[in-house]
This record gives C-alpha cells, structure tokens and sequence, in this order.
C-alpha cells in the first residue's frame, strides 16, 4: 500500500510534468507570444479545500518592478536546494524556458529587457481581481497573510500604516502573521489588532513578564466539510533584527517545542489539516518542518523566495509565494480523514498589464495615496544603472545608499543593511521620491556617523555573516549580508564564525584594514535607542539631487569562497 509521503512525492513530481504548478501554462503562453487573464487564472479545481497565501507585501500598493536575487546561497544541508538556486541554474531545475514570462518573474537573467516587453508586477488592486477569481469558484477559500504587510512604503510611513490596514481589510483575509509590523511600536501594534476583523497570530509571541502568549496562537475554521488549524509563526528574532525598545515585554524566539504542543493541541481538538502560516524564513522552515511532526502545510515568508512548485518535507508541503505583491498562491487539497489525499498548486504571477485592476480596490488606493500624490510624485534625478535591493553581499540600491553616505556624511566607510525589502528600477527610469522611501522607509531612519576601530568592523561583520551563514537554520537570524561602501573583504562563507572575513581592505587607499587604527564610519538603521543624525532618505534624496542622473558601478569589493 502507498504511503502518504510516497504519494504526496508523486503529487509534487506530477505538478512538475503537467503543469499543476502553473509552468506547463505559462510555457504554452510563451510560446503563443500573448499573455491573458483567463490563462493566469485557470486553474483545475481539486479536492475540498483551498488555501490562498500571500507575504511581504511591505506596503506595496502599486505594481513595480521587482528582480530576483542573483546571489541566494544555502548553507549546511540547504546547500545547493530551492531557494538557493538562481538565475540559469533555476530556470534549468524547473525546466522553465529562457525569455518566457516565468523566467522573467521568477529569475534575474535578462530582467531589463524583459521587464520592457512585460511589463511590472504587483498591485494590490490586480491581486483584489485574483482573489475575486479565486473565490469565485471556491467561496470558503481561506486567504492567509504572511506578514511584512503594514511596513515599507511612504504612505505606510505617513500613515502609521492605516493605508495597508484599510486596504487589506477589503482583500478580507482570514489571518495574519507578522514581522515588521511590530516596528510600527507596541501601542500602534496593539491599537490595529483591536480594530481587525481577523486574527493577527503568534504562537511564538509570549508576554516576558508572564511567560504566556501574548497573541492568539492559532485559529480553527470549518471549510469544505474539515477541520482547519491555521497557527500563527511570527518573525522568531524581533528583539536582534530589529530595535527591542519599540515592543517592550514581548519574547519571541522559534520555540519549536512550543509549536509541537500547539500541533499536538489542535491535532486533539480534531483539525483534519494543520496549517503553519509562518515569517521564519525558508531554512528556518524546512527545519522544523523535518523536526515538529503533524504540520500539513508550512506557508512560508521573510526571506522572500518564489518557487512554482512545494518542496516537500517528510509529509510537509512548503509554499513560498514570493514578496511585494508579485504573486498569490493557490494551493488546492483533498483533506480526508485528518489526511491530505492530494493537492494542485500554483504560484499565480500578478502581471499588471494583463490581470485587470479590481475597480473598487482602485479606488481605494488612489483615496489613500491622494493627499501625497506631489510628495510621491516629484522627480528626483534619473538612474542609468538597474537599481535592485536583493542579493546576499550587495543590491545596487544598496551601493547608492552607501555612495550617498560616504559623500553627505564625510565617510571613510558606508554601512547599509542587509534589507530584502524594497522594488527595483530599470535604467532610464526616474527616481522618485517614492522610490526611495520604498527602500528606506522605516521607523528608525537615523543616518548616524561615527568612528568605529577596524577591529569593531570585523567583529560587525562576522557577526552578521554569521546570522546569513550558520549552518543551523535556527540561528540565521537576520536578513542578508550586511552592505558595505567604501571598504572590500574576502568572506568563506563555509568557515565558523570568527573565520569567515579576511582581507578587509580601505578602497580609497588600497591599504589593508589596520585593526587598532579608527575610520569614520556612516551607517543607518541602528536599533540602538537614541540614534542622532538625519533620516536616511535625507541623506539619499540629497545625493540623488546633487547628482542628476545616478550611476552604479559593479561592485567587485565582496570576494566570495566555500560556496
């Protein structure tokens, strides 16, 4: 007799021949030369429950442009596996032609060019239109938000978040989980969760004082005659990625022991499917996955991963859809029993220029984005260069903000964030001032200047690497490496901590880091309390101003080894 693994595995491999995920589709488009609405959203409807997901929005409202990392690199038993492929060896590994609208969504390679013939993705407005299509043909679909939502735009900034409240509110999710949202503060945390009308879960939030939770942990619905669990996974390390200050009295951490008892809980209060809407990141994911028995299916966010297919662990079915808005997935399963007996999926991508605006949504959007229309609007300068944020060691996005720094802050060396967040441009684009709040807007801007000793900055630095590259999943504990302007190193990402950055080297002089020697040092984003010094997106509309039209340079100052 087969077994469940065995016949989720033939499922997985089935999806990945004829189409299930989405690819067989999209091929056929490609090779049709057209795109159309009724194509992205056809899908095979199948079994009895439907799950719809969606992460880091990080208050995208418009379509934009958005490239996939070029460098994504896994590390111990992730080395070498989805997501930590990229580029050609992706779109080998999901058999996905070169040129084709998947490539373009779903890779780097030739980005430019086919970002000119199909146009950007995204817009809260044309995922309305999915969502409508969606439930049309299956109403008890239930739509799930990874997080990341309430955070990363300019009238997310100026509105403390309420334009991505009240246009989630109509999209009508049934839960959410969270992340950056906390850096909105407790109180403001708080006030909107009052307000909603849907869980915002965190089985992993605990009050520190009482050591309870401090959030529901999870929710139970009745769709298509099952039980389901939905239980809340909250970004596992808010007090270290981001300042502790802003949420006093809450604990967080991965607390795997504690999502066991949760399953287990809900297992016994008769959930036939056991859903995992999670902000840990993949690895972190894939982890507990193979470790915490009885979990159906892990949506997974924060580290932004798009993948056309589920990965399967053990009997658990990973999904990443994604960020920014660029795509919604659809995952159908026939849930009997208390078992999964199958599913089809598909990673729905938003093409804006082919899914029609939902008009109500429009109109939404547009209300909440009038009263800073010349704000957003106005012209800063132009870039020739393709400025994107994602990639391990540097984003050129990153490169400007550093280049900014070091020249408005008379520095000898720049620090920028590890970041995913944050749309792309195409050269010839204009930059806005929406622009560059979509990759610096955040509640602690504070562009500080300082003197650091060359042995701090190789501390910093190893300490970060370390968050990207420990081999345990459990202690990745940010997001990419930090970015850095003005100074080079050689990093072996396979050494342990301590061991992994050599060479550090001054670019203005050639000369080699001296550790006892100090170098003025500007950076933003501390989540140090007190932090003095402009906001950042001061520093980068000053620059941008100064210079007219933006230019970046490849950067060749991260030499990498052990990969």
């Amino acid at each position: 007799m087969i077994s469940r693994r065995d016949f989720l595995q033939a499922a997985v491999a089935a999806s990945a021949v004829y189409g299930a995920s989405g690819i067989g589709n999209w091929a056929k488009l490609a090779a049709q030369q057209a795109l159309g609405q009724d194509q992205l959203l056809q899908f095979d409807t199948f079994g009895n429950v439907t799950l719809i997901h969606i992460t880091d929005i990080h208050g995208q409202l418009k379509p934009i442009w958005f490239r996939e990392p070029e460098i994504n690199l896994g590390v111990g038993a992730a080395t070498g596996k989805p997501p930590h492929v990229t580029g050609e060896d992706f779109l080998k590994m999901f058999n996905i032609t070169p040129g084709t609208p998947e490539a373009y969504a779903l890779s780097y390679v030739d980005f430019v060019s086919l970002a000119k013939g199909y146009g950007r993705m995204g817009g809260l407005d044309r995922v309305a239109t999915v969502l409508n299509a969606i439930r049309a043909d299956r109403p008890e679909a239930l739509l799930l938000d990874g997080g990341d939502t309430w955070h990363g735009s300019y009238t997310c900034l100026k509105t403390n978040a309420q334009d991505m409240v009240n246009v989630m509110n109509r999209l009508k999710p049934d839960a959410m989980t969270s992340h950056w949202e906390f850096t909105l503060g407790i109180d403001r945390v708080n006030e909107i969760v009052e307000g909603l009308d849907f869980p915002f879960l965190g089985a992993n939030i605990f009050d520190a004082e009482w050591d309870e939770p401090a959030y529901e942990p999870y929710q139970m619905f009745e769709r298509g005659g099952a039980q389901i669990a939905v239980i809340g996974q909250a970004f596992p390390y808010m007090p270290i990625a981001n300042p502790g200050w802003m949420f006093p009295g809450l604990s967080f951490g991965v607390r795997e022991e504690r999502m066991a008892a949760v399953v287990a809980e809900v297992r016994e209060a008769g959930a036939d499917l056991v859903v995992v809407l999670s902000h840990n990141g993949f690895d972190t994911d894939r982890q507990m996955a193979a470790r915490v028995p009885g979990i159906d299916v892990i949506l997974t966010g924060h580290t932004h991963d798009a993948l056309p297919e589920p990965v399967l662990v053990g009997q658990t079915l990973l999904i990443a859809s994604g960020s920014n808005g660029k795509f919604v997935t659809r995952l159908d399963l026939d849930v009997q029993g208390g078992q999964v007996l199958g599913f089809r999926h598909k990673l729905i991508p938003i093409f804006s220029d082919v899914i029609a605006p939902d008009p109500e949504v429009a109109a939404l959007i547009d209300a909440e984005r009038a009263p800073y229309k010349a704000d957003l609007e106005e012209v800063l300068g132009t870039t020739d260069s393709l400025l994107y944020r994602r990639g391990n060691f540097n984003g050129t996005w990153d490169d400007l903000i550093c280049n900014a720094l070091i020249e408005e802050r008379e520095a000898d060396i720049a620090l920028s964030p590890g970041f995913r967040w944050g749309p792309s441009l195409v050269p010839g684009d204009p930059i806005t001032r929406e622009d560059v709040f979509n990759v610096t807007s955040m509640s602690y801007p504070n562009a500080y200047r300082s003197e650091m000793s060359g042995e701090m900055l190789h501390v910093i630095l190893e300490d970060v690497a370390d968050n990207l590259f420990n081999p345990d999943p459990y202690y990745q504990q940010g997001g990419d490496m930090v970015r850095v302007g003005g100074m080079g190193y050689h990093i072996d990402v396979s050494k342990p901590q301590g061991s992994r950055i050599t060479n550090m080297t001054l670019l203005k002089t050639g000369e080699a880091i001296d550790p006892s020697r100090t170098y003025v040092v500007s950076g933003w984003a501390s989540v140090n309390e007190g932090t003095e010094g402009p906001p950042i997106w001061d520093v980068v509309e000053a620059y941008i101003r100064r210079k007219g039209t933006v230019s970046v340079d490849p950067n060749m100052s991260v030499q990498v080894t052990g990969a």
